[in-house]
């Protein structure tokens, strides 16, 4: 076990996978000086500008590069620095490499880790800010992994690389500085997710930097007595549905809670599949469908807060059924 930050734990990761694979190459703009946050800190003096690859400022052009390289043998870690910014590039993420395995018959297969940090960064107003892990999420052919503490972003980047299919890899612009122990022989695993926190009266569902003020909100509610139960999805897709209603089953109440717009937000699809699948009551809470604005107070609006989940999840506690009773699945 190590100590590292989310930011050093990515960067030992793909030190390990490109040291063990002569096919792994990183591309994107200023790996050559580490990446803007560290995430590529000593590789290009380690392995070269051959494979650590430093492009124009091109998204459409990075991604394209990308998903030829994938194409002709070699696996591919592009960097996009922000979520935003990849909007540049979406045709060639949606439309080519998440759609060449199925449209050439398999003959094709495009193994690229797509890094596209998710999440509000401070003082960086709308353009830098947005949380879109449902688009990804929404379309076939793509793994969307959503990391969150350091050990994940340590072993759920050494399984995207080896995942063989496209992967669009949200790192939260926020967490690189989070330190934690890493164990780097960990394997990660797409589509588990991990219970942070067991309990028996309610499950909070999240994902990224969310999880972590869900589980400060989970101690805020423990001291009113309510046992919280907290996942970590860690993938969004595949996402872990056993996991999520076999907690619902045993508590009766799910507050899915996410960075990102709630409207139409990745909660929905979980919400839904409860509907579907459990009598649990559920509840969502995301943010306003606002663009994260510039000021202080105005980014306030579209932020997470502890208090907030902490409301949320009375309301959801309180709410009870036609005889008065809380509403649960039986045991």
């Amino acid at each position: 076990m190590a100590v590292m930050s989310y930011a050093a734990a990515a960067a030992d990761a793909l030190a390990i996978a490109m040291q063990a694979d002569p096919r792994v190459v990183a591309l994107g703009e200023d790996l050559g000086r580490g990446g803007i946050f560290g995430q590529y800190r000593g590789l290009a003096e380690r392995f070269g500008p051959q494979r650590v690859i430093d492009t124009p400022i091109s998204e459409a052009t990075i991604v394209g590069a990308a998903v030829g390289m994938a194409l002709t043998g070699l696996k591919p870690v592009v960097e996009m620095r922000v979520m935003d910014f990849a909007l540049c590039a979406m045709d060639e993420i949606v439309n080519q490499a998440a759609k060449n395995r199925y449209m050439f018959g398999g003959q094709g297969r495009v193994p690229a880790v797509i890094r596209m940090p998710i999440g509000i960064w401070s003082a960086s107003a709308a353009q830098h800010s947005q949380s879109l892990e449902s688009w990804f999420a929404h379309v076939p052919g793509l793994v969307v992994m959503t990391p969150g503490t350091p050990q994940d972003n340590h072993s759920l980047l050494r399984a995207a690389i080896d995942c063989g299919d496209p992967v669009a890899y949200l790192e939260h612009k926020e967490l690189w500085a989070l330190e934690g122990e890493v164990d780097t022989q960990m394997a990660g695993q797409i589509g588990r997710a991990r219970t942070l926190r067991a309990g028996r009266d309610l499950t909070l569902v999240s994902w990224s930097k969310a999880v972590h003020d869900c589980m400060a909100a989970a101690r805020a509610l423990a001291a009113d007595g309510v046992d919280t139960e907290v996942i970590d999805l860690r993938t969004l897709w595949p996402w872990d549905r056993d996991a999520v209603l076999a907690s619902a089953a045993r508590t009766g109440r799910v507050l899915v809670v996410h960075e990102a717009v709630q409207v139409a937000g990745f909660g929905a699809e979980i919400a839904a599949t409860l509907a579907e699948h459990s009598g649990a009551r559920v509840a969502r809470l995301g943010a306003p469908r606002v663009p994260v604005g510039y000021a202080p107070v105005l980014e306030a609006q579209a932020r997470l807060s502890v208090p907030g989940i902490v409301a949320r999840a009375r309301a959801l506690l309180d709410r009870s059924g036609p005889t008065g009773q809380a509403t649960k699945l039986p045991s």
